[in-house]
């Protein structure tokens, strides 16, 4: 039997509170209704080891967690992620919908830690099989306002959970700056991969921006039409 054909792979970047998880459900949700298989993802988590990362990561318990130890955790998680999750999912023909790629860690401790992009992308090179995702869709809005919606999110989210998620939340404007600095340089550098998307615009108006981009660069601008299930 002749093998599938190699599935998409899309990351969604940004920073926290700028609303990604609730556009790339909506996109999910799109593109099922189209009949594309796929799956929905993030990091740090993504697998059982991942969501064992992903605390240590971003609990406040942890703030004294070193940059370098941060970015090593960051690329122990994806390297997993991509071994356990990513790649199998492509090569079963399923599209991959992620929340944070490699990116994030350019953006996050690249910039906002001041690694530098160097050490990033040659740690993806080595660990990641370098898998470059097919689109990325980088959601940008004010840094005030997406870090006190994403403070208020987590504040809301810790009295339910055993832990919170406030460890970057607690960073300051200064670290917000360099990491929108830095997405905005990934997005320069790679501009037919990243598209920047105003997130600041009503829910929907931002998801049908969102579809107009991915069917015009993954479907040569055709809409995509709904496939009948056997």
């Amino acid at each position: 039997m002749p093998l599938p054909q190699r599935g998409k792979f899309i990351t969604f970047e940004g920073l926290d509170g700028v609303g990604k998880s609730t556009q790339m459900e909506n996109l999910a949700a799109h593109l099922r209704d189209r009949g594309i298989d796929l799956i929905t993802t993030r990091e740090p988590g993504g697998t059982a080891l991942g969501e064992k990362l992903r605390t240590v990561l971003l609990s406040s318990r942890t703030e004294g967690l070193s940059p370098l130890a941060e970015l090593g955790l960051m690329f122990a998680d994806r390297a997993q992620h991509i071994d356990e999750q990513i790649l199998p999912a492509l090569e079963r023909g399923q599209w991959v919908l992620c929340d944070r790629f490699t990116d994030s860690s350019e953006a996050y401790q690249g910039g906002g830690r001041e690694l530098g992009s160097e050490v990033v992308l040659q740690l993806h090179k080595t660990l990641c099989h370098d898998l470059q995702p097919d689109l990325t869709i980088l959601m940008l809005s004010d840094v005030a306002r997406t870090v006190a919606r994403a403070r208020r999110r987590n504040v809301e989210q810790s009295k339910t959970m055993a832990d919170d998620e406030n460890r970057f939340e607690k960073e300051s404007r200064a670290f917000y700056n360099r990491v929108l600095a830095a997405y905005m340089a990934i997005a320069k550098r790679a501009p037919q991969r990243v598209i920047p998307v105003d997130a600041a615009d009503a829910i929907a108006t931002v998801h049908k921006k969102i579809i107009g981009i991915v069917e015009e660069r993954l479907f040569s601008g055709k809409p995509l039409s709904k496939q009948k299930t056997p």
